[in-house]
């Protein structure tokens, strides 16, 4: 399958007092790269799937965040370069999309370390009712070549 590559520049505030990407602030870049990959520009559509969410203002359909999970496993320390950011769709539902990234260390970086997996669960709202919206059709296909299984986090127990 397909994964949507998005490079993240880290800025300075980015950093915390440990001399790295502070926890907090990874949710921020997670957010960067889905709105990067998945929602709708306002200008074009750039390699992107073709029916993209539609954030703007007015949208008849929201997406609200339902579920988040994070596993860090190396810390981010500055650089300059930009960090990759991978995303593809780890399970579609009647009314929800599960988001998968993994994020590494800026292309070119030999060897390439992995820091982070993680998913989001968006829930699809009707804006004016604010239930639960069943994805459209048009939108399944658009994903499909983006699915594959979801990430696998550390087993717990």
């Amino acid at each position: 399958m397909t994964r949507i590559h998005v490079p993240i520049r880290l800025r300075w505030s980015d950093v915390d007092a440990y001399a790295h990407v502070n926890n907090a602030e990874m949710l921020r870049l997670l957010e960067e790269a889905r709105m990067e990959a998945f929602w709708r520009p306002d200008d074009g559509v750039d390699g992107r799937p073709t029916a993209l969410l539609d954030a703007r203002p007015g949208a008849p359909i929201l997406s609200l965040i339902a579920r988040q999970e994070v596993e860090y496993l190396a810390p981010i320390p500055f650089q300059r370069s930009p960090i990759v950011v991978e995303l593809w769709i780890g399970r579609i539902g009647g009314a929800s999309i599960e988001i998968c990234y993994e994020v590494y260390s800026p292309d070119g970086v030999d060897p390439r370390i992995r820091y982070t997996i993680a998913s989001t669960t968006l829930v699809m709202v009707d804006a004016t009712s604010g239930r639960p919206a069943r994805i459209p059709d048009e939108l399944r296909e658009a994903f499909a070549p983006y699915i594959e299984e979801p990430v696998a986090f550390a087993k717990r127990g």
